[in-house]
């Protein structure tokens, strides 16, 4: 016990380089999912079928394409039509669109949730769309979708292993490097295990307390 945890004081500060990276990728990912998926949703529960046809064709496309398989097209492909984007900037991009397309199903489902008799009344008093939405519909919305957003966010944080692939040194990439230089296979993914573990119990405590805050499911 005491030699694991030598070594573990020793392999910490390589990876805690590639924790800090993790944060970072899953953060910027979280930003534009959520924002590109609201974007889909709101054209998905529109009644233009200019707006809601192409998205819905968007959104099944995506979702039908493995996480790794988008990673490859974006990193590897994409240059190949001059789009060059560097591999942190795919592995962002990656994620952001494959979660945006999760999250737009969610967000949708929220809003179409909310009674019809609000939307009427809205309607009523004379409410353009854009201004119901921000204050009649999507701040009930937002209270229906937490539970699922915020196991949206910890699968998104898994998911970023996966910008490993394209050699994003992130947590699990500085794992492998470190586990192929020391031949130290259980005690470097066992430190990778943890520090994964270290922020998704936090996240997954963070988002009970607010769904209980908010008074979800109460």
């Amino acid at each position: 016990m005491s030699e694991f945890l030598s070594r573990s004081e020793s392999y910490l500060p390589f990876l805690l380089q590639g924790l800090w990276l993790t944060v970072l990728v899953t953060l910027l990912a979280l930003c534009l999912a959520t924002n590109i998926g609201l974007l889909w949703a709101l054209f998905r529960t529109s009644s233009v079928n200019l707006l809601v046809v192409p998205t819905r064709f968007f959104v099944e496309f995506v979702r039908g394409i493995p996480l790794l398989v988008l990673l490859f097209y974006i990193y590897f492909v994409a240059p190949e039509i001059g789009v060059n984007l560097t591999a942190f900037q795919s592995g962002v991009l990656g994620l952001a669109l494959a979660h945006s397309c999760y999250l737009s199903e969610t967000f949708r489902a929220g809003i179409e949730a909310i009674d019809k008799g609000q939307i009427e009344a809205a309607r009523s008093i004379g409410m353009r769309r854009p201004l119901m939405m921000r204050r009649v519909v999507l701040p009930q919305a937002f209270r229906i979708v937490l539970p699922p957003y915020g196991n949206n966010i910890i699968l998104l944080l898994k998911d970023s292993s996966l910008v490993s692939v394209i050699s994003v040194t992130d947590l699990t990439m500085q794992g492998k490097m470190l586990a192929s230089s020391t031949f130290d296979n259980m005690t470097v993914f066992t430190l990778v295990a943890f520090l994964y573990l270290c922020l998704t119990i936090p996240l997954n405590l963070l988002m009970r307390r607010l769904e209980t805050t908010m008074g979800v499911g109460g």
